[in-house]
């Protein structure tokens, strides 16, 4: 049995983090941050991942303690599902306990559930933290929908990003809600441009878009809208940074729109920042988010913006008009105009940019992390 007792009244807090994976994504994104940030501190860090077959995509602190515990996999029928999600719960549970924590935090939907289970009887408190949109995160899942449920009400807090996700949970868990957005970090220095930049000709303009090449992001809207832009604006090209499931797809769908030589898809990259500082616009479509990192991090490199006003995040980050551009939501003929008014007016432009990177002292890892020891201090004291 793990005891919270007076000597976790001390400064240096000992954390055990659990994700499913620390591929890359926005929720890995911040872990590693916020993971980095204790670490930096003094403080013991654990780091739990349910896969374990590749190792991390964002850099970690070498005092942090990283264990994967090779527990991930498919269930091809319901009574392979339960046994293989009670082993799940039991790895998990020992892998907690020896770790010795004050505090579990645990990210991502189905991870939350197993980690409330999996501590059950510990007298150790749990954070959990919804990192999209908690109405679609489940949605595919009535069974992982109920369990959350069931569960979340066994969290001592739970953590959502914006205020919208916050009102999506019941009355009586609100209480124990918080809402937390994700911390934005000072760009790098400009580097060199990337190669899969060089070869661009001078004078040419682009759009830049980041994420899965998945239904979520919203990249079919993109295309379509950039492909009622291509033939007035021969000098603007698109990139799209990321991978998925729906690479083909896209492809296929430059070819009909008549965008082959327009649009790149360069793949998964880490040097995001060198990308963003090349790029003169930078353009989110997607149909639903939690807190989009690279929106933020486009920002924080002084690009003008443009997202659509999808649930969540967006709103909160983007004051419209001020020092981005918000559209209706999987609209492509308001992502077209808005756009246009950027491709066309270049004052516009640099009025946003001038005033983006202020996202960097409004969300700052100093006020985000703040956020996130109070509640810590205030659950284990």
């Amino acid at each position: 049995m793990l005891k919270n007792n007076g000597s976790q009244l001390f400064a240096k807090r000992r954390i055990t983090l659990v994700i499913p994976s620390l591929y890359s994504g926005g929720a890995e994104r911040v872990l590693s941050i916020i993971s980095n940030y204790w670490a930096r501190k003094g403080w013991k860090i654990t780091l739990l991942t349910f896969f374990g077959d590749q190792p991390p995509f964002y850099h970690l602190d070498s005092r942090i303690t990283y264990i994967p515990l090779h527990i991930a996999g498919d269930s091809f029928n319901l009574i392979a599902a339960v046994k293989n999600n009670l082993y799940r719960i039991y790895k998990l549970r020992l892998a907690i306990t020896a770790s010795n924590p004050d505090i579990v935090i645990s990210f991502m939907s189905e991870a939350n559930v197993t980690t409330l289970l999996a501590t059950r009887g510990l007298n150790v408190p749990v954070l959990v933290s919804e990192r999209i949109n908690p109405e679609i995160s489940l949605a595919k899942s009535s069974i992982w929908m109920k369990l959350r449920q069931w569960t979340y009400p066994l969290a001592e807090r739970v953590i959502v990003q914006t205020q919208r996700a916050l009102n999506y949970f019941p009355s009586s868990l609100q209480t124990r809600i918080c809402a937390i957005p994700n911390p934005v970090l000072l760009p790098p220095p400009k580097s060199s441009k990337p190669k899969e930049l060089s070869d661009k000709l001078p004078g040419q303009k682009f759009f830049i878009a980041v994420g899965r090449l998945e239904q979520q992001k919203g990249f079919d809207l993109l295309l379509q809208a950039f492909a009622n832009l291509k033939d007035d604006f021969p000098q603007w090209q698109l990139i799209i940074l990321g991978e998925g499931t729906l690479h083909l797809d896209l492809t296929e769908l430059c070819h009909q729109l008549g965008l082959n030589n327009r649009v790149d898809f360069p793949g998964r990259v880490k040097n995001i920042y060198e990308f963003l500082q090349e790029a003169d616009i930078y353009v989110m479509s997607s149909r639903f988010e939690g807190f989009p990192n690279a929106l933020c991090e486009a920002m924080a490199c002084g690009l003008p913006v443009i997202s659509t006003d999808c649930p969540n995040g967006p709103r909160e980050i983007i004051r419209d008009g001020i020092d981005g551009l918000l559209v209706p939501n999987e609209d492509v003929l308001a992502l077209t105009a808005a756009m246009k008014l950027l491709m066309s007016d270049e004052e516009k432009r640099k009025h946003l940019a001038t005033n983006a990177s202020g996202i960097t002292e409004r969300l700052s890892i100093a006020k985000i992390m703040e956020m996130w020891e109070f509640v810590v201090k205030e659950v284990v004291e």
